[in-house]
């Protein structure tokens, strides 16, 4: 029984971790994603475990998106990644532009 816990654990632990593997800059595989709270051809907004990321670029596309999984997808051109400490959007009661502006 206790060896059944520890797989459970080591289960969760490892969807918690975040990881983002870009190949030249067409096609991104993004790990630890715990929402998705907005995506166009020019920027995809993610919660992640490592905080928000943004994505800004052309084209840009969400191929896939499993977030039992925490995982998407991501393709086009992609110029900026960029990390904010935001805390969690999904967890207020503020509507979602009321707290991207502030």
């Amino acid at each position: 029984m206790k060896q059944g816990g520890k797989r459970v654990e080591e289960r969760q632990t490892m969807a918690k971790t975040h990881k983002l593997t870009l190949n030249n800059r067409h096609s991104a595989t993004i790990t630890g994603v715990s929402d998705v709270l907005s995506f166009d051809l020019k920027e995809v907004l993610l919660e992640t475990e490592q905080g928000m990321l943004m994505i800004k670029g052309n084209d840009l596309h969400v191929s896939r998106l499993t977030l039992e999984k925490g995982e998407i997808d991501v393709e086009g051109r992609m110029d900026s990644f960029s990390y904010s400490e935001v805390t969690s959007y999904s967890k207020t009661n503020e509507p979602f532009l009321t707290r991207l502006f502030k």
